[in-house]
C-alpha cells in the first residue's frame, strides 16, 4: 500500500510539474511562433503596399482585384521624367513690351519596368497575396476604392489577414489574449494590416520592431 501511495504521489508531482512548465513555456513558445509568422506576413504586406502605390502612380487609383494587381506588375512601366526651370518671352499688352516669364519644363527621359524597379528582377510578387504560413491555403484580404475628404475624392486601399488565420494552430486562450492587445509594442486588434478603407493612410499597424510600417 505504501508503494502504491508513493507512486500516486509521484504521478501527481509529475503532473503538477508539467502544468507549471506548460504555464511558463506556453506563452514563450506562442510568442516565438507569433513573431516569426508576423514577420513573414509583414514582408508580404509591404510588397502589396509597394504594388498598390505603383498602381496608383501609373493609373491614379488602387486596385481591389489581386489578380489584376499582379497582372499590372507584369507589364506596367514607370515614366521617367526630369523637371527643369526655363523661361520665355511674353508680350505685355499693358506695357506693350516683351518681358521674360519663368516656367517649369517636364522632359520624358524614358520608361522603367515597375516589377524590376520594385522587386529587382525577382517574381516574389506573384505569391505576395498568399498568407505565408505552412499548412494553410489562405489569401490576404484586399479592398480598394475612394473616400471623400474635404470635398475631394481620394483613393484608398487596405490589405489584411486575421490573427485567427496566422495563429490558427496555437493555444486558443493565448490567441484570444493576442486579439485583445492594445500596446505600442504590439499589433493591436484582430488583424495584421496595411492601409485603410476609412482613412487616408498607407501605413501598417505593426510596431517598429518589425521594421518600418510606413512607405
Amino acid at each position: 500500500m505504501k508503494i502504491v501511495i508513493q507512486l500516486v504521489l509521484w504521478v501527481v508531482i509529475i503532473f503538477l510539474g508539467y502544468m507549471v512548465f506548460n504555464s511558463v513555456m506556453g506563452p514563450v513558445k506562442f510568442n516565438k511562433v507569433k513573431q516569426a509568422r508576423y514577420a513573414k506576413a509583414i514582408e508580404s504586406l509591404k510588397d502589396i503596399r509597394q504594388a498598390q502605390l505603383a498602381h496608383k502612380t501609373v493609373t491614379g487609383k488602387f486596385e481591389k482585384d489581386p489578380q489584376k494587381l499582379i497582372a499590372f506588375l507584369d507589364t506596367a512601366k514607370f515614366t521617367l521624367t526630369q523637371r527643369r526651370d526655363s523661361s520665355f518671352m511674353a508680350y505685355n499688352k499693358i506695357l506693350k513690351i516683351d518681358e521674360p516669364r519663368d516656367t517649369v519644363v517636364v522632359d520624358t527621359l524614358g520608361y522603367a519596368s515597375v516589377k524590376d524597379s520594385l522587386f529587382r528582377g525577382t517574381d516574389r510578387y506573384k505569391n505576395m497575396m498568399k498568407v505565408p504560413v505552412d499548412g494553410i491555403d489562405e489569401k490576404f484580404e484586399m479592398n480598394a476604392g475612394f473616400i471623400e475628404k474635404n470635398d475631394l475624392k481620394i483613393a484608398v486601399f487596405e490589405a489584411k489577414v486575421s490573427k485567427d488565420v496566422l495563429l490558427h494552430d496555437q493555444d486558443k486562450d493565448l490567441l484570444a489574449q493576442e486579439k485583445e492587445v492594445v500596446s505600442v509594442d504590439g499589433v493591436n486588434g484582430k488583424y495584421l494590416s496595411v492601409g485603410s478603407m476609412t482613412e487616408v493612410n498607407t501605413s501598417g499597424n505593426w510596431p517598429k520592431s518589425y521594421g518600418s510600417n510606413d512607405q
